[in-house]
C-alpha cells in the first residue's frame, strides 16, 4: 500500500476530469453493470508508464466521441476494486497502468502497461479515440 499522500495528486488528475474513483470490489460490480461505455483507468504509480497514461486519457477525452461513464481503480492502495476490476479483463494478465474500455459490462478493447511504456501521450490517445470511434456512440 501507498501512502496517501504519494497517490493524491495521480488520483487527483483523474478525478479533476471527470473520473470516479471506484474503492471497493461492489462499486466495481455495480460501475460496470450500468449500461453503455466506460472506460475504466487501472492508475499506477509507476512513473514510466503512467507519467504518460493520464495525460493520454485527458487528451483522448477531448475526442468527439467519448464513453458515457469514466471510472478509475488504483493499483497498490484499492486492492479489492483493482482485483474485481482486473477479473472483468481477463483473459489479459494483470498490469498497471492500463486502460480497459467496456461496452454494456463487457470488454472490447485494452491496452495494457507494455502497449503505454516508451509511447508518447499522443499515441496512447490516438490508441484510445480509434477505440471510442468503433464502441461509443
Amino acid at each position: 500500500m501507498y501512502p496517501s499522500e504519494i497517490v493524491k495528486p495521480m488520483k487527483e488528475e483523474l478525478t479533476k476530469i471527470g473520473f470516479e474513483e471506484l474503492m471497493s470490489s461492489e462499486s466495481v460490480e455495480a460501475a460496470l453493470s450500468k449500461p453503455g461505455t466506460a472506460l475504466v483507468v487501472v492508475n499506477s504509480v509507476c512513473g514510466c508508464a503512467a507519467a504518460n497514461a493520464r495525460p493520454a486519457v485527458r487528451i483522448s477525452l477531448a475526442h468527439e466521441k467519448t464513453p458515457n461513464h469514466l471510472f478509475t481503480v488504483f493499483a497498490g492502495v484499492d486492492r479489492d476494486a483493482t482485483d474485481t476490476a482486473r477479473a472483468k479483463m481477463m483473459p489479459f494478465p494483470p498490469s498497471s497502468p492500463s486502460l480497459a474500455l467496456f461496452k454494456d459490462g463487457e470488454l472490447v478493447h485494452m491496452i495494457e502497461r507494455h502497449h503505454i511504456e516508451g509511447r508518447t501521450a499522443q499515441l496512447i490517445a490516438d490508441n484510445l479515440t480509434q477505440a471510442f470511434n468503433e464502441f461509443c456512440d
